[in-house]
């Protein structure tokens, strides 16, 4: 109720999580906390989602590549060995378990520069998302939560253990 957009000292929040599934689960938590307290913030587009990489491909004879899902990892790999590119034998895909596993230049470069950075606008239905998400699995209906789980539990591979 005290919250007041004209009082508004930054016109860029950008919330910054891992890129694995423990990240998102922060996202919903902040995202959740906007949508219920802070709604013009989204609604004015003032509100951003980091991209930062899951991935590193570190090729031999050309320059790395940052990936930011299994599926663009699995796509490059493949252009990679048609255009021979070569991966060397020790750690030739980095997977990223968070951001402070990035030393700064690459955090820098992938996640924080405003020339390089992937940046996506929150818009007013991914915050209604993330606050369904969190009733669902936080509030007091287990009959919700238990559909959810069963409904999502294919994508326990996404888990980060």
């Amino acid at each position: 109720e005290d919250f007041d957009l004209e009082k508004l000292r930054y016109h860029k929040i950008v919330l910054m999580a891992d890129a694995d599934v423990d990240g998102q689960h922060i996202c919903t938590l902040l995202l959740t906390l906007l949508f219920r307290y802070m709604k013009p913030l989204i609604e004015g587009g003032y509100v951003y989602l980091a991209q930062p990489p899951l991935y590193r491909l570190k090729w031999t004879n050309a320059p790395h590549d940052y990936v930011y899902s299994d599926r663009e990892r699995d796509a490059l790999l493949a252009e990679g060995r048609e255009q021979k590119k070569r991966l060397p034998k020790d750690n030739p895909v980095q997977r990223y378990k968070g951001l402070g596993e990035m030393n700064y230049q690459e955090l820098w470069d992938t996640t924080m520069d405003p020339q390089t950075r992937i940046l996506r606008q929150v818009t007013i239905d991914d915050a209604a998302a993330a606050d369904e998400i969190f009733a669902v699995l936080m509030g007091e209906d287990v009959e919700s939560r238990r559909g959810f789980i069963q409904r999502n539990a294919k994508d326990v591979r996404f888990l980060d253990i």
